[in-house]
């Protein structure tokens, strides 16, 4: 009966970590119960049949706990969990906006270096040169970068 009993609670325990890794990943239930059977069922070979039982009983779970790890690192499982998608388009925050090198423009937050600035009632994302210039502090746009002003004070 003990026998049974160890030999059940090895297939439940790789049952509910196959569960974990392949069907339900990132839950964690499945895992917990996983591993506490299978430290059950060594603990149950070592305690209520012999010592001899108990490390065959570990020795099989770590290899198939290693065989269930392999099938799971080598399959698409992971590619299947990874987010593959690339981002491919960029918003342009300046578009619309007829800035030019040279344009003045009014700080709206503390540039350090990043920030933003205010020009003809819009908001747009700017770069000092290098120094912190401070909220409400009037600049020049020195030249545009994608979607950043880069700008020093005026």
């Amino acid at each position: 009966m003990n026998l049974f009993l160890v030999i059940l609670l090895v297939v439940f325990g790789i049952a509910l970590m196959v569960l974990e890794m392949f069907f339900i990943p990132g839950f964690g239930v499945a895992g917990v119960f996983s591993l506490f059977s299978l430290a059950g069922s060594v603990a149950l070979a070592y305690l209520k049949i012999s010592p001899a039982a108990g490390n065959i009983t570990l020795i099989a779970v770590l290899l198939l706990l290693l065989v269930a790890i392999w099938l799971f690192l080598s399959g698409k499982t992971l590619d299947k969990m990874s987010l593959k998608t690339e981002v491919e388009k960029k918003v342009d925050l300046t578009s619309g906006m007829d800035l030019h090198p040279g344009d003045r423009a009014v700080t709206s937050s503390r540039l350090a270096p990043m920030g933003k600035i205010r020009i003809a009632d819009k908001e747009v994302e700017a770069k000092s040169t290098g120094e912190f210039i401070d909220q409400e502090t009037t600049v020049e746009i020195v030249r545009i970068e994608g979607n950043i002003a880069l700008v020093k004070k005026a």
